[in-house]
């Protein structure tokens, strides 16, 4: 019987099941474990995240450059499929216990992925009262999400304008 609590896994022809998120290696569409790519404006707070079929240097590439302008400073990890991206960029490398670094001496520690980080738990946190996501449903998740987080970083101004839009042409 597979996965019975208590009993030891004698077959090797039959190894017992793993949870996707204990799986090695980086996801793909087609292993079920779909990766969601996501960048984070440190100054506005906007996010914008989209569920892909893998995290290949030309999928990093199409998605950073279809949401960042050009002059964009990128930080990242040390992750190689980062290397094609055309913009100006700085890495940490949490592989040698690296989490930020100040890189110009003022004291700030200005390098890190701390903004991506908490953009990921946020996901996270509202993933987990659905109890797992189909992955062919994971993107309208995803979507709902991002629009609550962007939602928030919505100006006064952007509403104000809104309303006197809305009674001018009412």
């Amino acid at each position: 019987m597979r996965g019975k609590k208590g009993r030891e896994h004698l077959d090797p022809d039959d190894p017992p099941r793993r949870r996707a998120n204990k799986r090695r290696g980086r996801g793909t569409f087609a292993n079920d474990r779909p990766p969601v790519l996501g960048t984070v404006g440190r100054e506005s707070g906007l996010i914008r995240l989209r569920v892909v079929k893998d995290t290949t240097m030309t999928t990093l590439t199409e998605h950073v450059h279809h949401f960042t302008r050009e002059g964009t400073h990128l930080y990242t990890d040390e992750y190689d499929s980062y290397n094609g991206i055309d913009r100006s960029r700085s890495s940490v490398c949490h592989g040698q216990k690296e989490w930020a670094r100040d890189d110009d001496g003022d004291g700030l520690r200005e390098v890190h992925t701390n903004s991506a980080e908490g953009m990921w738990s946020g996901l996270r946190t509202f993933l987990r009262p659905f109890r797992g996501v189909h992955k062919d449903f994971l993107s309208g998740y995803v979507a709902i999400h991002e629009f609550r987080v962007n939602l928030k970083a919505v100006q006064v101004t952007f509403i104000a304008l809104l309303v006197r839009a809305h009674y001018l042409y009412t």
